[in-house]
C-alpha cells in the first residue's frame, strides 16, 4: 500500500511539473509574427480571365459542315487567360505577376495570394488587374491611402460586382 501511494505521489508531482512547464513556455519566450514597426499587406482573390480574347467567328463553310444543333457563330477556347496583377506602395511597383488558371485544363479561375510586410504608417496604395491578355488596359484599378499601425494585417480583395476591397 506504501508502495502505491509513493508511485501516486510521484506521478502528481511528475504531472505538476509537465503541467508548469507547458504553461511557462507558453508564455515564454516572447514571438512575435512580424517584426516590430511593420504591418501585413495580403493580396488575396480569385478571379477569371476573359476568355472573349480567344474566341473567333465561325466561317459559313464551318457552319455549314456543322449538324443545325451545333451551329454556334462563336468558338472559343476552353482554356482561360491568366490575370496580370501589380501592386504600388507609394508611386513603387512591389508586386507584378501573372496569374495562371486553375484546373486540369486550366478553365478555373486564378487564384491570387501573397503576404508583403510593410512599415508602419501612411502609405498610397494602388492595385491593379487585367484579366484580358488582347488588351494592354487595365481593366480594374483602384487608389487608396491607408495608415497602418504596427502589427496591423490589412487585406486586399476583388469582388467582380464592386471591384476592389480594402479591409
Amino acid at each position: 500500500m506504501k508502495e502505491r501511494l509513493h508511485h501516486l505521489a510521484m506521478g502528481g508531482v511528475v504531472t505538476l511539473v509537465l503541467c508548469f512547464g507547458v504553461a511557462l513556455l507558453s508564455a515564454a519566450p516572447a514571438w512575435q509574427s512580424m517584426p516590430e514597426n511593420m504591418a501585413l499587406l495580403r493580396l488575396s482573390f480569385t478571379h477569371s480571365g476573359d476568355r472573349s480574347a480567344s474566341c473567333r467567328d465561325r466561317t459559313p463553310e464551318e457552319l455549314a459542315k456543322l449538324p443545325p444543333n451545333m451551329r454556334a457563330t462563336q468558338v472559343c477556347d476552353r482554356r482561360r487567360p491568366p490575370i496580370y496583377v501589380e501592386l504600388e506602395v507609394d508611386g513603387k511597383v512591389i508586386y507584378a505577376a501573372s496569374s495562371p488558371p486553375s484546373g486540369l485544363a486550366g478553365s478555373g479561375p486564378s487564384r491570387l495570394y501573397e503576404r508583403l510586410l510593410l512599415p508602419a504608417g501612411p502609405h498610397d496604395l494602388t492595385v491593379r488587374m487585367r484579366d484580358n491578355p488582347a488588351s494592354d488596359v487595365f481593366g480594374y484599378e483602384a487608389t487608396r491611402k491607408v495608415d497602418l499601425a504596427a502589427g496591423q494585417s490589412f487585406v486586399i480583395d476583388f469582388r467582380k460586382e464592386s471591384g476592389f476591397v480594402f479591409e
